[in-house]
């Protein structure tokens, strides 16, 4: 068994794919108004973007536990925090060995944005 596919809910699709696409850099495999949904290749895996219905709400604008990995972390930060994107936490040391940030997507579902040395591609 392995993980095909991580799915995030969003209030607005249109504008996540804006922001996943345009400001993360994504690359936008599918998009789906009718279907309120849209995936992306991120790198083994495909990330899906799916509307929650009105009574889903609890759903967007939470912590994801959704790692996004980077070759350079403080290039990255730099990058994104000029377009406008909401960081809760800058580029950190962590006690545990790692190098990592936490980002908003416009709906306020945070991310992990990790520095990993090696990273693995699809």
């Amino acid at each position: 068994m392995n993980l095909a596919y991580v799915n995030i809910f969003v209030g607005d699709l249109d504008r996540a794919v804006d922001f996943y696409e345009g400001t993360l850099g994504l690359v936008r495999v599918s998009h789906d108004q009718e279907h309120g949904y849209a995936a992306f290749r991120a790198g083994a895996i495909s990330l899906g973007l799916a509307l929650a219905e009105p009574r889903q709400g609890e759903l967007v604008g939470r912590h994801t536990g959704v790692g996004l990995a980077v070759a350079d972390l403080e290039a990255e930060h730099a990058r994104l925090a000029a377009l406008g994107v909401t960081f809760s936490m800058p580029p950190t040391r962590q006690p545990w060995g790692g190098f990592m940030a936490m980002f908003a997507d416009p709906d306020g579902n945070i991310f992990y944005l990790d520095e990993v040395a090696v990273m693995h591609s699809a």
